[in-house]
């Protein structure tokens, strides 16, 4: 039978989500705690990859097992398993196509910035001390609705098969003392957003213009678009599953 997990974690100890040979991540740690719980060698396959650093309030992951009686109790013993910086919402049973990273149909992320010196930001948002100009930040990252190829925001030398993502929403917003980014689509590169960010903040400072952002995206070269910004700054915000995969009841 397929599980999906839904859970979270604060990036700032891991190298991203996905297994590495010579450096902790996510992924490893959650599989090994499962392993241990279950008694059984256990592969958890996640809705897609985080870089090193970056945090998660809402991601998912599958995984394969037999009948699984309390999946409450489970819920509750791996959190005990896990260290205090990844957090299990709940376990749940779902069809057994079911897949945690192709049948995810939008994710979302949000960037933090704060622009005055704060000790509790220092992990968890990036510090911008320049003067910036939201508005002309925010009419720049309208533009990326209107394009669809983002090989300038992607990291150099992947093996992605298309540099192609429909993104639905790109906007800045003042949230508390808070400056936030957040971006909504189907499929995000690798480094992306932390590159749009980067890009932006160009704008902002006014290095470039909306114009000049039209340009680099035409360019598909990543050395034309700014620099990417920290990983601390990043969080995968939401996931959206087709209903019948959140409502199975088998």
């Amino acid at each position: 039978m397929r599980y999906f997990i839904a859970f979270s974690y604060f990036g700032l100890s891991y190298h991203g989500w996905q297994r590495q040979p010579n450096a902790i991540s996510v992924q490893q740690i959650i599989e090994e705690s499962l392993s241990t719980l279950l008694k059984m060698p256990l592969s958890v396959v996640g809705a897609g990859r985080t870089d090193a650093g970056v945090h998660a309030k809402s991601m998912f992951a599958h995984f394969d097992f037999p009948e699984i009686p309390d999946l409450e109790d489970l819920s509750y013993r791996l959190n005990s398993f896990l260290p205090d910086d990844i957090a299990i919402q709940r376990i749940f049973k779902v069809p057994e196509e079911a897949h945690a990273r192709f049948d995810a149909l939008e994710r979302t992320y949000e960037y933090w910035i704060v622009q005055e010196k704060n000790p509790f930001y220092k992990d968890t948002a990036h510090y911008i001390k320049y003067p910036l100009d939201i508005k002309a930040m925010d009419a720049a990252a309208a533009l990326l609705l209107d394009y669809k190829d983002f090989e300038c925001f992607s990291k150099s030398n992947t093996d992605v098969r298309t540099f192609i993502c429909n993104i639905s929403l790109a906007s800045w917003n003042m949230e508390e003392e808070r400056l936030v980014f957040s971006i909504t689509a189907d499929r995000f590169l690798r480094n992306m957003v932390r590159a749009i960010v980067g890009t932006l903040l160009d704008v902002g400072m006014g290095k470039i213009t909306s114009e000049d952002v039209k340009t680099i995206i035409k360019s598909k070269d990543r050395r034309s678009a700014g620099a990417s910004v920290p990983a601390k700054g990043l969080y995968l915000t939401k996931v959206i599953y087709p209903s019948t995969i959140l409502e199975f009841n088998g």
